[in-house]
């Protein structure tokens, strides 16, 4: 069963489905049945829907939805809620989410676990606009699950983070400073390093003119950093090994360089290091919900203390989802892009 507002959500939605893998022109508008929640699940009104990497990889064809899920782009939502579940206790329609989703969130309506959705956080000002919200849980979750749980930065510890003006990359840095470890970033222009000095970055490598191993190294006092969020790949890859700290631990989120590369691994044995890598959205309904209450208790305080804020790029119209993958794959882009509903 499915509690309702009176005004039930429409039979028909807009959407933007991919008509093939492609590049962003495969982005098309679209009409598709409202779906239903199931006993544990919330539908939300999308009033706006973050912007991914993953979003272009499912678009290329290259990263598929997980079983059951929406074949709809879209990662991260905030909304309204309008259906929920049966066994839905924590919302009632009409309360204000931001949500991780499976997919679906480039549309009007989209399904999501009751567990992994957030209250809109409030900040010094009042509540986060839908845009701001629909910036944080694809992102947060990304970041406090590699940053902190998999690569344990603690304070008073370095950490180097690759892709420094990206959604994660902005994201990171800010939430690294507040840990109190002493954060690195690498980006591409003197406009992206100086938004990471802002941001709380001790110093922004510009990757295009400097050497990231050396500089490190030496703000280090030669011994490196102890852990390295990396998102690039590639050529990087041997070199993070080069740079990282005795017992240094490196996490890879993305290859936008490329997943391969020839590593010496000798200085994972005599340092040693420690390398992982994750992605999010196959993990369980268990974990994703434990990480959504952490974040609750950690990240939403900070932000209602003025703390902490998404770093917005660019709003594009859901007509315009195209455009918007255009620009994040053009790596212009500082902070994150988004759609309106």
């Amino acid at each position: 069963m499915t509690e309702t507002t009176t005004a039930a959500p429409p039979e028909q939605m807009r959407c933007v489905e991919i008509s093939q893998p492609g590049g962003p022109e495969v982005l098309i508008a679209a009409n598709r049945q409202t779906p239903a929640p199931a006993n544990d699940e919330i539908l939300i009104q999308v009033a706006a829907a973050g912007v991914n990497r993953p979003d272009a990889l499912q678009r290329a064809g290259a990263y598929p939805p997980p079983p059951g899920a929406s074949d709809l782009p879209g990662l991260e939502v905030a909304g309204t809620v309008a259906a929920i579940g049966a066994d839905v206790t924590r919302w009632r329609v009409g309360d204000a989410v931001c949500a991780l989703t499976p997919g679906g969130g480039y549309a009007d309506y989209c399904l999501t676990h009751a567990d992994h959705a957030l209250p809109i956080p409030s900040g010094p000002d009042g509540p986060l606009s839908m845009i701001a919200a629909a910036a944080l849980p694809e992102t947060v979750f990304t970041v406090w699950t590699n940053l902190f749980q998999r690569g344990a930065l603690k304070a008073g510890e370095s950490v180097l983070i690759h892709g420094g003006s990206s959604g994660i990359g902005t994201t990171a840095i800010q939430l690294a400073a507040l840990t109190g470890a002493r954060v690195f970033a690498t980006a591409g222009s003197a406009e992206k390093c100086a938004a990471c000095l802002r941001l709380g970055a001790e110093r922004a490598i510009n990757y295009r003119e400097e050497d990231f191993v050396a500089i490190a190294r030496e703000a280090t006092g030669g011994r490196g950093v102890d852990v390295i969020l990396d998102m690039v790949g590639g050529a990087y890859l041997p070199r993070n090994f080069d740079l990282a700290a005795p017992d240094g631990r490196i996490v890879n989120i993305a290859f936008l360089q490329g997943a391969t590369a020839e590593v010496n691994f000798a200085p994972a044995m005599v340092k040693r290091l420690t390398w992982s890598g994750s992605t999010l959205r196959p993990r369980t309904i268990e974990f994703k919900a434990a990480l959504a209450r952490e974040i609750e208790a950690t990240v939403w305080p900070w932000i209602a203390q003025g703390r902490f804020a998404p770093v917005m790029d660019r709003s594009y119209p859901l007509t315009q989802a195209s455009q918007a993958h255009a620009r994040m794959e053009s790596s212009e882009h500082i902070g994150k892009i988004t759609l309106t509903v």
